[in-house]
């Protein structure tokens, strides 16, 4: 045994054995010193009566010997009279009295106070009594003898015995229990948690299909739960990051091979033929700048993910920057029979913001309104200014997101539509760069109507303003 099944034998058990060991041990000294008192008081009854018998008598043999021989309860007890010279002379049992015996007893009894003492304990034979001595003095204070009183505490040792045996056997059945009852409860314990053991350990190794059996509705089951949805979080985690590993991998590729193969024609013919050259040149600028802008939002993912983003916060114009962003994919939108209306506002608040992180956005907003547009579609832009907020209204009329797909749609690799280029971080980037101008970033879309994405980005406040200024007067005495 190890593990929890061991640590449980050398802690809650053995700490209930002791206990039950500790509380037998207490009961029998209890239960002993009840029966030996119980015989206590019996015998010093029996010889405080000596005070009223021997008072008025001058012959304290013959009185002594009529005591004895009238003791009613000389079958269970033996009564010895001992004269002033310390001798047995008169026992209740008939048979010679032996003055060998030792009597601590009468000793201390000639030296207490109440001229009476007791003691317990095993004679020449070995038997186990209990003895009296009260001794007896004249009107005069003369020691005249004494009456000693013994009982064989075999009897009361043998009930003591069989309470002791009946409190072990009862702590032993309980023992039993605890025992039984505990070994299922623990075994209830144990198979689940190796069974989580070794799911989790094929969960490690890359089988993210491993589920564990529900044994029991409690935290057990709820770990089970936790651990088999756990599972299915980190398959879909694997799937989307395989599909981006492949889209990314198309998405590089493709530019790479314009790239190669414009150069090639270029090497080949293009220096004899100025139109050629003109029109690779510009292909292979075009494509590069494509695959840079997909190393960078690789790069800008690797950067959310560790938490290393860093935002140049300033007072900006929002509309100069949603501006240029639209008018970067005019041009695209134009080639593409796709049309962009926008009504742009007289003017709008100031907002602090990351001018070049913000135009990212409404680039790649904008651009994934015109790749799920079909041909002759519109991307409608509306700005307008709340109470706390500038609001930004992006809207196609394009193949909309199902609604099973549209609360992961924001997910990092997630692509509801595989069929479109695409990494699938780009909105995850996107939103995570919204959230950390503390706006927000929300897509509601209808299949077969269209996508709506709204980008909140907070006005200035007071106190920000002032501390914008501070900061821009800082850099500005630096320099």
């Amino acid at each position: 045994m190890r593990g929890i099944t061991r640590r449980w034998l050398f802690n809650t058990f053995g700490v209930i054995l002791i206990i039950l060991f500790v509380l037998v041990i207490a009961f029998a000294v209890i239960i002993q010193n009840f029966y030996y008192s119980g015989i206590f008081q019996v015998l010093n009854g029996r010889s405080i009566e000596l005070v009223n018998i021997f008072n008025d008598t001058d012959d304290f043999i013959s009185t002594s010997r009529e005591y004895v021989e009238n003791f009613p309860d000389k079958e269970h007890m033996e009564l010895m009279v001992i004269n002033q010279d310390g001798q047995v002379v008169i026992t209740s049992t008939g048979f010679s009295p032996d003055n060998d015996q030792v009597m601590p007893d009468y000793s201390a009894a000639l030296q207490s106070k109440d001229h009476y003492a007791d003691w317990h304990g095993n004679l020449s034979s070995g038997e186990n009594v209990m003895a009296l001595t009260r001794v007896i003095y004249d009107d005069n204070d003369n020691r005249v003898g004494a009456i000693r009183y013994v009982v064989s505490l075999e009897e009361a040792d043998r009930k003591i015995f069989i309470s002791i045996s009946a409190v072990c056997l009862l702590g032993i059945v309980i023992l039993f229990f605890i025992f039984v009852s505990s070994t299922y409860f623990l075994r209830s314990i144990v198979r689940p948690v190796k069974e989580i053991s070794q799911t989790a350990k094929k969960i490690a190794q890359g089988d993210f299909n491993a589920r564990i059996n529900k044994f029991y509705d409690d935290e057990i089951g709820d770990l089970c739960d936790n651990i088999n949805y756990m599972a299915g979080e980190l398959g879909t985690a694997d799937k989307l990051k395989n599909e981006f590993i492949s889209s990314v991998s198309h998405e590089l590729r493709t530019p790479l091979t314009a790239i190669k193969g414009w150069a090639e024609t270029v090497q080949l013919d293009g220096f004899n033929d100025k139109k050629t050259l003109e029109k690779g040149i510009g292909i292979i600028i075009k494509e590069t700048e494509r695959l840079n802008g997909i190393v960078e939002e690789v790069l800008d993912f690797s950067r959310i993910q560790q938490d290393r983003m860093v935002l140049i916060m300033d007072k900006i114009d929002i509309l100069a920057e949603l501006d240029e962003s639209i008018y970067m994919q005019r041009e695209r939108a134009h080639k593409e029979d796709k049309h962009i209306v926008y009504d742009e506002p007289d003017i709008l608040p100031a907002v602090l913001g990351d001018k070049n992180r913000l135009r990212q956005v409404f680039i790649n907003i904008i651009d994934n309104a015109l790749k799920y547009s079909d041909p002759g579609g519109v991307v409608t832009i509306n700005v307008e200014e709340t109470e706390d907020d500038i609001v930004i209204v992006i809207a196609d009329e394009g193949c909309g997101i199902p609604a099973e797909h549209l609360p992961k749609i924001k997910q990092k690799f997630y692509k509801a539509n595989q069929t479109v280029r695409g990494s699938g971080i780009g909105l995850a980037v996107a939103d995570e760069i919204v959230r950390l101008h503390k706006g927000k970033l929300d897509i509601d879309s209808v299949e077969g109507v269209g996508t709506t994405v709204t980008i909140s980005i907070p006005l200035i406040k007071p106190e920000q303003e002032n501390e914008n200024e501070e900061n821009q007067a800082e850099k500005e005495e630096n320099s």
